[in-house]
């Protein structure tokens, strides 16, 4: 029909027929990549959350290591769809400005760290020899067209696959061996740009360098105009290498430049400690703060006056036993977080199903991880959490005093509770837990449930009508955490 339309153009009914078909396949195309509306956005009843496709989002999930788009070995559209498959809705992905290699920081099977031959990126490689592990040097004033193909079909299977993106720009090089691996090294390109030390690869120093920098943001944002699932990082860990804050917020204000003219913005994020830290002067285009390593997940509380959304986007370093990573995760939303993204080693350059389990890389992940995750999501996306906001005032006595408490509330309409035991470093999870709450909850008809977070069961329901004042809970047995809702019964 396609072909009959093409032959048939010249007449002007055939014409016409021609440029509505076109016109057709090619808002089909659209909606493909974009859902069919507008960009993820901070929720206007409460920003602290996100708005994605018309309902208020988490992003919840356990990744891989980020290097999904720039090794051609490995397979996206599988993990993606290991993600749907797992009830999980996000990832974090480099945009191959930065690479790692074989060697870097003791990952199985890096995602992150091609093999010779295997790196892919926004440049094109030159026709001169001499790049660090073998092909040519990068040209770093022309596309690789092949790249952009592979990212924007990366970005529609996520799309597809109800997958949001944290889409990394940049990252530094936290020692020579990366630097000396890096397009941006003068070592390897043909243009002699960035002839200096790696600790000055993202500072307003050199100019050369800087409009290198701001010309790969203004092409990939270009790319990815029409894309919904979508956030811009400026730089992960900024705080390592030399990063200065100038060049963070002029990559900010290049974003915010690339897209004036667009109808729909991206959000933009800046990764702002491990732990925690008190964000002063933030920018006033970034919208998302990210945090890695977060236990106790304090920063959420420290920052939450700004109203933007406080993210978790790499956890690590602490063994490899689901219960840390899973307790870790749901500390964090219920302090009022809004995303949340366990680095998952089981996915490997050859593994896209998150199976692989030898690895002996410096954290953990597996697909039981995955499915734990994934009912923490189920939990929050039951409640309506737009109407919640940290309130753990409402917890008057606990009476396992080893026991950590956290609430989410709308009081006298509905009460997320999270109860764990917190894990520390050579801590040997306990089982059998038992505990008593006295809550301070408002007149009204109740039911709870409490819900195990290993295997989404409801273990006890309770009903009872309060009227006002202290309310004495008992836990069911329960082994290092458990979590109860409360919601007042009727409309």
């Amino acid at each position: 029909m396609v072909m009959a339309l093409i032959r048939g153009r010249n007449s002007v009914l055939g014409y016409t027929l021609f440029v509505a078909v076109v016109g057709a396949l090619m808002s089909m195309t659209a909606a493909a990549q974009t859902g069919g509306g507008k960009p993820l956005s901070l929720h206007p009843d409460n920003p602290h959350y996100f708005l994605w496709r018309g309902e208020p989002t988490v992003l919840i999930t356990s990744g891989e290591h980020y290097g999904a788009v720039v090794n051609l070995d490995f397979d996206y559209k599988t993990y993606l769809q290991t993600l749907k498959k797992d009830g999980l809705n996000h990832t974090r992905t480099w945009v191959g400005t930065y690479r790692e290699v074989p060697s870097s920081f003791g990952i199985t099977e890096n995602t992150l760290a091609p093999l010779p031959g295997r790196y892919i990126c926004p440049w094109s490689r030159s026709a001169k020899p001499g790049y660090f592990d073998g092909g040519n040097k990068f040209d770093l004033t022309k596309w690789d067209e092949a790249y952009f193909t592979r990212l924007k079909d990366f970005m529609s299977v996520a799309g597809r696959c109800g997958v949001v993106v944290e889409l990394n720009l940049f990252c530094p090089n936290y020692n020579e061996e990366l630097w000396k691996a890096s397009p941006m090294n003068a070592a390897n390109n043909v243009n002699g740009v960035g002839n200096c030390g790696r600790t000055e690869t993202y500072t307003l120093k050199h100019k050369d360098l800087l409009a290198v920098q701001q010309a790969v943001v203004r092409k990939v944002v270009s790319e990815l105009r029409g894309f919904d699932n979508l956030y811009y990082e400026v730089c992960n860990e900024p705080y390592f290498g030399g990063v200065t804050l100038e060049w963070q917020h002029r990559m900010v204000d290049t974003i915010v430049d690339s897209e004036r003219d667009f109808p729909h913005k991206h959000l933009i994020s800046m990764n702002i400690a491990n732990g925690r830290k008190k964000i002063e002067r933030p920018h006033a285009a970034v919208s998302i703060f990210n945090f890695h390593y977060c236990i106790p997940p304090d920063t959420v509380a420290m920052n939450y006056g700004l109203n933007k959304v406080i993210g978790e986007n790499e956890t690590g370093f602490r063994g490899r036993e689901n219960e840390k990573y899973r307790t870790e995760g749901w500390d964090f939303i219920f302090a009022g977080g809004a995303i949340y993204n366990n680095l998952d080693y089981s996915f490997t350059r050859t593994n896209a199903t998150g199976t692989f389990l030898a690895y002996k890389s410096p954290g953990g992940g597996n697909p039981r991880l995955r499915k734990q995750l994934s009912i923490l999501k189920a939990f929050i996306d039951g409640l309506d959490f737009i109407q919640l906001r940290p309130h753990n005032e409402i917890v008057k006595k606990v009476t396992n005093a080893g026991l950590s408490v956290r609430v989410l509330a709308a009081p006298g309409r509905q009460y997320a509770v999270y109860i764990h035991e917190p894990l520390k470093k050579g801590s040997n999870p306990r089982k059998g837990l038992t505990t008593g709450l006295e809550l301070e909850l408002q007149n009204g008809d109740y039911r709870g449930e409490w819900l195990d977070t290993k295997t989404g069961t409801v273990v006890r329901r309770e009903h009872f009508r309060h009227p006002g004042g202290l309310r004495k809970l008992a836990s069911p047995p329960f082994d290092v955490d458990i979590a109860l809702r409360i919601r007042t019964n009727g409309p």
